[in-house]
């Protein structure tokens, strides 16, 4: 038996963003949170957004967490004197959601379940992949001036303890929290991708140093996500080591080098439901 229903937060990845054949990020069906929810049968609420740092997730969970926290007191006013709840008269159902961002035409379909009338027997769990946008730069501003200092959109130190802030905040709201690593990128697929429309490459290498800095940087900030569960006693389902493990990782990213695929989506499947198989049941 696994959690009854289980809430994801994070950026483009987790909303299930890939980079089609045309050069277009779309929203798959397949992607791993939808194939993991099928699979071990629970009910999903994805609230991860396009770009999404961990600041911003903040501003989402607080929202959410409040929409929740007043859909509770209502669902108490249900109760009769002796203290039975009432069902509500409208039976919450799946629903076919369309991501933020996506077009009118392409639709991804995860079951959601807004009712938050689970049964209490049954944890809920909230899963959290922030860090791929935190860790990256302003590639323009880099380019135009390489000689002064460039912070990422969200600076190492910040980042751990904003982290923090919100993994505390779902435990005060009743949700176990688990923290996924970051799936890892091709530096060099990465960097032609962002550089594309014209940025000075020259000058953004000679910035970093070399092209491998992108990879470290960003695999500073996937070490830090262990560093945070270890802090706060949370579980931390380890992604990139699924990745790192293929003789190739590279197929299994889109060609900007950072987004997962469809393969990279059933191999992040794989890993989420190992995972709940060890950690999850009740």
């Amino acid at each position: 038996m696994y959690a009854n229903e289980v809430c994801l937060f994070g950026d483009s990845i987790a909303r299930g963003v890939i980079l089609d054949a045309c050069g277009s990020y779309k929203p798959i069906r397949e992607s791993f949170a939808f194939l993991a929810a099928s699979e071990l049968g629970f009910s999903l609420i994805n609230k991860a957004r396009f770009g999404c740092t961990i600041a911003k997730g903040r501003e989402i969970i607080e929202r959410f967490l409040g929409r929740n926290a007043a859909v509770t007191t209502c669902s108490a006013s249900l109760a009769d004197p002796a203290g039975i709840s009432r069902a509500p008269s409208v039976p919450q159902t799946a629903t076919n959601i369309m991501p933020e961002n996506a077009s009118p035409n392409v639709a991804i379909h995860i079951r959601t379940d807004n009712s938050h009338a689970a049964d209490s027997s049954r944890p809920r769990l909230a899963f959290l992949e922030f860090g791929g946008n935190d860790c990256d730069f302003r590639w323009d501003e880099i380019s135009a001036d390489p000689h002064r200092e460039h912070l990422p959109a969200t600076t190492p130190e910040r980042f751990f303890h904003m982290y923090g802030e919100v993994l505390q905040m779902l435990k005060q709201n009743g949700f176990k929290p688990v923290l996924m690593t970051l799936p890892p990128l091709n530096a060099e697929r990465y960097f032609a991708w962002f550089t594309r429309a014209g940025l000075d490459q020259a000058a953004i290498l000679s910035w970093l140093g070399d092209v491998q800095f992108i990879y470290r940087w960003h695999e500073s900030y996937s070490s830090a996500i262990w560093e945070i569960g270890e802090a706060h006693n949370v579980p931390v389902v380890n992604i990139r080591k699924a990745f790192l493990e293929q003789r190739n990782y590279s197929r299994f990213l889109c060609k900007d080098g950072i987004h997962p695929n469809t393969e990279g989506h059933r191999l992040i499947t794989s890993e989420i439901i190992k995972f709940a198989q060890e950690h999850m049941s009740v």
